[in-house]
């Protein structure tokens, strides 16, 4: 090894090893480079985007990203723990969102349809550029969703998310369970296509835009207030429901949301 090159010891743990390549998962191993780099560095270097990692214990102590390695560390990296309050301990984690809002990436429809289904306030476009996700993420405060690692490793970004999966009903789960959203589910309260909120419409006036079949077994409907389209529960419920719940989703529905 060159005098030049310094090393230290990593351990990844939990589905950060989902990052590394396998002779590195789930072990401790050695790493070198040059000069005095922050961890940050190092750990993206090493494929794991800053994003997925929520402490960082560097010879047993709690450290930030801006931490320098000088070589001969032991460094631990832990990812999000969705139910292990880590207030106290963590230097890493950002300001949490008020409300929780997305914007997802160009592959992500399916799952953006889920998410709007359940009402949360989703932005997706099937032609949204890396860059143009960091920027939304920034101005709107949106958390970024993505199956990127690169677009994650843009230094600017502080709030998103790998996901594991790629079924999108198990990814609906995977962004339930990681930032605890469960109990703030409402469904069919947003426009599956545009995002916008609905709001409820008289029968009478819903009956001259639905099929005859619907205006005969239909009670209730609802309008997006952006893009006028039109909803009523229909015989896709039950389905709709039963697909959701095989993944653990229950989607409780009131008459009135629907």
């Amino acid at each position: 090894m060159p005098e030049s090159l310094r090393r230290c010891e990593f351990r990844f743990y939990e589905e950060l090893n989902d990052f590394l390549p396998p002779l590195r998962r789930k072990r401790t191993f050695e790493h070198e480079f040059d000069g005095t780099p922050s961890v940050k560095d190092r750990i993206e270097a090493l494929g794991v985007p800053h994003t997925e990692v929520d402490l960082i214990l560097v010879d047993e102590v709690s450290v930030d990203f801006g931490h320098l390695l000088r070589g001969g560390e032991r460094v631990a990296v832990y990812p999000t723990f969705e139910r292990l309050d880590l207030t106290g301990v963590t230097k890493l984690r950002p300001r949490p969102l008020r409300e929780p809002m997305f914007v997802l990436d160009v592959h992500l429809g399916r799952l953006a349809g889920y998410l709007r289904l359940l009402g949360f306030d989703t932005r997706y476009r099937n032609d949204f550029a890396d860059l143009e996700l960091v920027d939304i993420s920034l101005a709107e405060h949106r958390i970024v969703l993505t199956r990127d690692r690169g677009v994650l490793k843009r230094s600017a970004l502080t709030h998103g998310a790998f996901l594991h999966e790629t079924d999108p009903r198990r990814q609906l789960r995977e962004v339930l369970d990681r930032f605890d959203l469960r109990s703030r589910i409402a469904p069919f309260t947003r426009c599956s296509r545009c995002n916008g909120l609905l709001a409820p419409v008289p029968r009478d006036e819903a009956l001259a835009e639905v099929p005859p079949g619907v205006a005969r077994h239909e009670h209730e409907f609802s309008r997006c207030r952006e893009c006028a389209q039109l909803y009523w529960p229909g015989s896709h419920l039950p389905k709709l429901r039963r697909r959701l719940s095989e993944v653990g989703v229950m989607l409780e529905v009131d008459s009135q949301d629907a």
